[in-house]
């Protein structure tokens, strides 16, 4: 038996781990009271590592289909067999890849996602970014200079936060690694700050709010815009030290004109009264944030609402600044020059739809529109990296028919579920306790400054393949190399020319290829640190609070934050007369649970035990006016698609508003999750609406879908 410490792999928050290990099994997990960013937290998800790590129903051998059946072959055999296919489509185009939120979560993921997509060398990239967050990259891209320069609340010194579309009691941050976001609220409210809720639930966080403002779904931005115009009709804007870093500030009064407190009230349901206090609550605060998150992303609007979010951000001096919007610094990032090329959408177009380019890959949505439809560079051929597509993406009926209809899948992914069914070949990932940890993405996102990497706390099987490994051949395949390549040959070659485009002169140590790679990253980075320093701190290193970044942070070509990029103000007109219609219709939304992480967490006994998570929540008023009871069921319907699903009667969701939990659907034959097919529960996607996307980003609409409900 043995303890050791490592980082939970579960959800953005990178929460410490200390773990007990007997053999080859995780006994006990607690928090790490000694961890220098989460000083002990833990949930119900990381509490669960151990059941999940042990999972019997988690795929140890690759498995090819023959005959319709699945059988276990060699990883030799597997990619042999991946190769072998691949020469029946020349044409790459006709080979698409998506990748999944578990990519984000792994180092393999963080290193080698992108080398991986160049490699295959596709057009057709797809991602789950298009169902989540992508208004934010493109609109920092556009703001800022890169999709990557997204600024986090800094909670820990802020007086007054307003939250909205987000639910960070249960998910522990999102686009923002915040251990123990309950707690650093309580913190606030207890050196005499406040934050205030924007949402048509009453969420776990608006549950504990100084105020909850109840709104219409996939209406926040009419809301942030009336914020905006109120700034500058009340004479509240004030740059602070922003003023020799902004363009054009001036020039948003214009274009807000028309989204005056009473000319939104109506459309919203938020009252003029209360958006004029939020605006003067918002300037009057010594240091003051604004925080939006999926239910400002994934909506008609999402990239103009995330803009209007760092908009009100900056005119009230409050980006880059202490308690307000700030930037991290990784440790494995390099400080910047302050300006650049900046970001632009576009260079293709998708086939079928015409749908531009962004961030290298096209919108999830059309994904099922290039597999369907005939012609030249249509797509026969499809990779799944540890995402769930015939779940995660709107009409799934229409998903789940196109993934039948392929020539040739590959998913790589530890569970034979929803998606990976389809499959060809299923290449199985390691556990978490078998993988090394860094978190590449999330210390984007960090509250503080922080590092920490931790090795394997089980050594890998015999016969087991490395996720870096699975990657990296699966390149080399791509690439025309073949499936015997040598791999460490190859990776040599890599580092090498990334140490001559990086300037350095030592040789990176470790002692896998992802450390050697990990090391060049950390010893070129900011704080000049190599990966022996972090191994040698086991429970992170803390690197201080998140300090002022302007100028060198933007990638611009004015070396400004250019606040009125072209496409987010031409997009302006479509918000005024979209303010116009009227919405009468019940509204569907998604939520999340502390328990759950999407669909990946629920085939855990522990996490789907006791009261059923998957309802429809509807208001007592509602219930009664539509028949439907606590604990009866309902039928719920959309232009895409139908479900009858538990109904749980509360006050806590808004008049005119229903809501459905993500990630469930767990009733598809030919899976193998005992536990989640006995908790099966209800696919949202079945009923959202690929038609509806933020035209900006390509970023699906799944809040606030029109829909009727009636009892089943």
């Amino acid at each position: 038996m043995k303890t050791v410490f490592t980082t939970c792999p579960l959800c953005e928050a990178t929460c410490g781990l200390e773990l007990t290990v007997e053999g080859d099994r995780i006994t006990k997990v607690r928090g790490d009271r000694e961890d220098e960013f989460s000083k002990g937290f833990l949930c119900p998800k990381g509490a669960s590592l151990g059941t999940l790590d042990a999972d019997p129903d988690r795929l140890r051998a690759p498995m090819v289909k023959r005959d319709g059946e699945f059988h276990e072959v060699t990883w030799d055999e597997a990619f042999r067999h991946i190769d072998e296919r691949l020469k029946d489509f020349p044409d790459r185009n006709a080979v698409a890849m998506y990748l999944g939120n578990p990519v984000a979560h792994s180092l393999a993921g963080g290193l080698y996602a992108g080398p991986l997509r160049k490699a295959l060398g596709s057009r057709n990239l797809f991602t789950a970014s298009t169902v989540d967050q992508m208004p934010k990259h493109v609109q920092v891209g556009h703001v800022f200079g890169s999709i990557f320069s997204i600024p986090v609340p800094d909670i820990d010194r802020t007086d007054f936060m307003l939250v909205l579309g987000a639910d960070p009691f249960s998910s522990n941050g999102s686009l923002w690694t915040v251990p123990d976001a309950p707690g650093r609220f309580r913190d606030l409210q207890k050196r005499g700050g406040r934050f205030v809720v924007v949402d048509p639930r009453r969420s776990r966080t608006a549950a504990a709010a100084d105020q909850h403002v109840v709104i219409r779904p996939g209406t926040d931005v009419f809301l942030l815009l009336a914020l905006i115009h109120e700034l500058f009709a009340q004479d509240l804007v004030n740059l602070r030290d922003l003023a020799d870093h902004v363009t054009d500030h001036e020039v948003i009064r214009s274009h807000v004109e028309a989204f005056g407190p009473e000319a939104v009230e109506e459309r919203t349901g938020v009252d003029a009264g209360t958006i004029r206090s939020l605006a003067a609550q918002l300037a009057a605060a010594e240091r003051a944030v604004v925080y939006g998150r999926i239910g400002t992303t994934t909506v008609e609007f999402g990239t103009v609402a995330s803009w209007a979010v760092d908009t009100l951000n900056v005119l009230t001096g409050n980006l880059d600044r202490p308690g307000g919007a700030m930037w991290p610094l990784p440790a494995h990032n390099r400080r910047g020059s302050g300006s650049g090329k900046g970001f632009e959408v576009g260079r293709w177009h998708s086939r079928v739809k015409g749908h531009p380019e962004v961030m290298g890959e096209f919108p999830a949505v059309t994904m099922v529109d290039e597999i369907e439809t005939p012609g030249e560079g249509q797509v026969r051929a499809l990779f799944t990296i540890g995402g769930n597509p015939a779940l995660s993406l709107p009409n799934s009926a229409r998903v789940h028919a196109a993934l039948s209809s392929l020539d040739f899948m590959v998913s790589v992914d530890p569970y034979l579920n929803e998606t990976t069914r389809h499959a060809d070949v299923i290449l199985p990932t390691p556990p978490p306790s078998r993988r090394d940890h860094y978190d590449i993405a999330f210390l984007n996102h960090s509250v503080r400054n922080y590092v920490k990497y931790s090795r394997a706390v089980i050594p890998l099987e015999e016969g087991r393949v490395d996720e870096t490994d699975i990657f990296f051949r699966l390149a080399t395949i791509f690439s025309g190399l073949g499936p015997a390549a040598d791999l460490d040959a190859i990776a040599a070659f890599q580092l090498a020319d990334l140490k001559k485009k990086a300037g350095a002169d030592f040789e990176p140590e470790g002692e896998t290829r992802e450390e050697r790679l990990l090391d060049l990253k950390l010893r070129i980075g900011a704080y000049g640190l190599s990966l022996k320093q972090v191994l040698d701190h086991p429970h992170g290193i803390d690197l201080g609070p998140l300090t002022p970044r302007l100028p060198e942070i933007l990638r611009t070509p004015s070396g400004k934050v250019e606040l009125t990029p072209r496409p987010i103000v031409d997009d302006l007109p479509r918000v005024r007369a979209a303010l116009e219609t009227s919405e009468t219709e019940m509204v569907l939304v998604g939520r999340r649970h502390l328990r759950t992480n999407n669909s990946w967490m629920h085939n855990v006994p522990a996490l789907v035990k006791g009261k059923p998570l998957c309802t429809l929540l509807v208001n007592p008023g509602d219930a009664g006016r539509l028949g439907l009871r606590d604990g009866g069921s309902a039928q719920v319907t959309s232009r895409v698609g139908e479900v009858e699903v538990l109904v749980e009667v509360t006050a806590d969701i808004a008049p005119g508003v229903v809501s459905l939990p993500h990630g469930w659907g767990h009733d598809q034959p030919g899976t193998r999750l005992t536990v989640a097919s006995e908790h099966a529960g209800v696919n949202v996607n079945l009923l959202t609406d690929d038609l509806r996307i933020d035209p900006l980003s390509g970023t699906a609409v799944l809040n606030g879908t029109r829909v009727r409900v009636v009892p089943a």
